[in-house]
C-alpha cells in the first residue's frame, strides 16, 4: 500500500499512487506529523477553497491565544512581515482592496502587451539551447523566462536580476512543511534583503515614475485608499515568487511528463495547435503546487467529521488534479483532454492572478522548443528536488 510521507524519497517521486489511496479512506484524514487534516476530492478541495469559514489567515479575526496557536519565532519576523502583507496570506477586507489596486495595475491588458516580448525572449533562450546541442532545460529555458519577464513587468534593471531567483527560492522554502531552521534562516535573510532593495526602488519610482508595474502599484488608487509601502513590497516579491517558481517547476515536470509519454509527445509534435490543451494537461497531470493550506475559523463538518475552528486544512491539489469522479482516466497524459477543470491554479477569491500570464510563458516556451528543437530528448534521468508542496525537479538534462 502507498503510504502518505511528504518526506520520502518514494513518496515524493510519485505521490500519486499514495493520493489514490487518501482518497479510497475518505474525504477527510488528520495527519498528526503535520497537525493537519488531509483533503484528497477535487469535489472538497473545489469547495472548501471558496469556504469563507476558512483563510489563508486567522489574524483578523483572532489573536494567537485566542485560536488556540503560538505565534511564529521572534528571528521570524521579516519574513512574516514581508509573507503576511500580500494578498495570498490576507483575507477580506484588506484581501479585497489590495487585490482590486493590484488588479488596476496588473491588468489583461498589460499581460496581453507582454505577449511579443515573451515570444521572443523565449526564442532567444531556446536558440542558445540548440546551438549549445543541448544542456539543462531548467537553468536554460525555463528558470530565465519567466524570472526576466516579471522583472521586466516590475521594471527591476537587467543589472539587478541575479538575486531574483536565489531570493524567491530561499523565501519559497518555508511553504514546505515543517521547513527546518536552517530554512527558515535563509528565508528570513532573503526576505530582509529583497525588502530593502524593493525599498530603494520604490522610492525611484516615486521620484522618477515609468511605465513598469511598481510605478502602477505607486499611482493606483480607488475611493482614497492607496497601498502602503509595504504591501507594494509584499505584492512584488508575490508576484515574482509566485509568478515564476509555478512556471519554471510546471515546464521541467511537463516536459519530463512528455519525455516518458513519447505517444503523448510526437501528438504534440505533429499538431502545435494542441499547445493550449497540453498546457492544461500537464498542470494537471504533476501538479507543480501540491499543498494549499487554509486555517478553519468556525467549525466545519466533512462527511460527518467536525474539523474544529482552530485547525488546519491541507487541500491536496496533485489528489484532487487525479481524483477519477472528474477526470477520466487520471493516471494517462492526455494532451487533447478538453475536459480539464484542474485546479492547478487555486479558485475562489484566492484565484492566481498572474494565471493569464503563466499561460502566455508556458505557451511561448513550449511553442519555440516544439519547432525549434523539434529532436529534443531526454539526456539523463533527473532527480528531484526534496520537496512536497512545491513539486520540481533538480535539472531537466536534454540533448538536440
Amino acid at each position: 500500500m502507498a503510504v502518505f510521507d511528504p518526506w520520502e524519497a518514494g513518496f515524493l517521486a510519485d505521490p500519486y499512487p499514495a493520493y489514490a489511496e487518501l482518497r479510497a479512506e475518505g474525504r477527510v484524514r488528520y495527519y498528526e506529523l503535520t497537525d493537519q487534516w488531509l483533503v484528497p476530492h477535487h469535489a472538497d478541495v473545489s469547495a472548501l477553497l471558496r469556504e469563507r469559514r476558512l483563510g489563508r489567515t486567522y489574524q483578523h479575526r483572532f489573536t494567537h491565544e485566542d485560536f488556540g496557536r503560538t505565534a511564529p519565532p521572534a528571528e521570524h519576523e521579516p519574513f512574516h512581515t514581508l509573507n503576511d502583507h500580500g494578498m495570498l496570506d490576507l483575507e477580506p477586507p484588506d484581501h479585497t482592496r489590495i487585490r482590486r489596486l493590484v488588479s488596476k495595475a496588473f491588468t489583461p491588458r498589460t499581460v496581453e502587451q507582454l505577449k511579443p516580448y515573451v515570444a521572443r525572449l523565449a526564442g532567444e533562450l531556446v536558440d542558445g539551447l540548440v546551438e549549445k546541442g543541448g544542456g539543462d532545460l531548467l537553468t536554460d529555458v525555463a528558470e530565465p523566462l519567466p524570472v526576466a519577464v516579471i522583472a521586466e513587468m516590475l521594471g527591476i534593471p537587467e543589472s539587478d536580476r541575479a538575486p531574483l531567483r536565489p531570493w524567491s527560492a530561499d523565501i519559497c522554502g518555508m511553504y514546505e512543511l515543517n521547513p527546518p531552521q536552517d530554512v527558515a534562516a535563509k528565508a528570513v535573510r532573503a526576505s530582509v534583503e529583497f525588502s530593502d532593495y524593493l525599498r530603494e526602488l520604490i522610492a525611484e519610482r516615486r521620484k522618477q515614475p515609468g511605465d513598469d508595474l511598481i510605478s502602477g502599484l505607486i499611482a493606483a488608487h480607488d475611493e482614497g485608499d492607496r497601498l502602503t509601502e509595504q504591501e507594494m513590497i509584499s505584492t512584488c516579491v508575490l508576484l515574482l515568487n509566485a509568478g515564476h517558481e509555478a512556471t519554471v517547476n510546471a515546464t521541467v515536470n511537463g516536459w519530463y511528463a512528455l519525455f516518458r509519454n513519447p505517444g503523448e509527445l510526437e501528438r504534440l509534435r505533429a499538431d502545435h495547435s494542441l499547445v493550449p490543451s497540453a498546457i492544461e494537461e500537464l498542470m494537471r497531470y504533476d501538479t507543480p503546487l501540491q499543498l494549499f493550506e487554509r486555517w478553519v475559523l468556525d467549525d466545519i463538518e466533512i462527511d460527518g467529521t467536525t474539523v474544529p475552528r482552530g485547525a488546519e486544512i491541507a487541500l491536496l491539489f496533485g489528489s484532487a488534479n487525479h481524483d477519477p469522479a472528474v477526470f477520466r482516466s487520471p493516471e494517462k497524459l492526455d494532451v487533447t483532454r478538453k475536459d480539464n477543470p484542474h485546479i492547478s491554479f487555486s479558485a475562489g477569491i484566492h484565484y492566481c492572478i498572474g494565471a493569464p500570464l503563466a499561460r502566455i510563458e508556458l505557451a511561448a516556451s513550449m511553442t519555440a522548443l516544439l519547432e525549434k528543437a523539434p529532436t529534443l530528448a531526454l539526456a539523463a534521468e533527473p532527480e528531484r528536488k526534496p520537496n512536497f508542496v512545491i513539486r520540481g525537479l533538480e535539472g531537466l538534462s536534454v540533448e538536440v
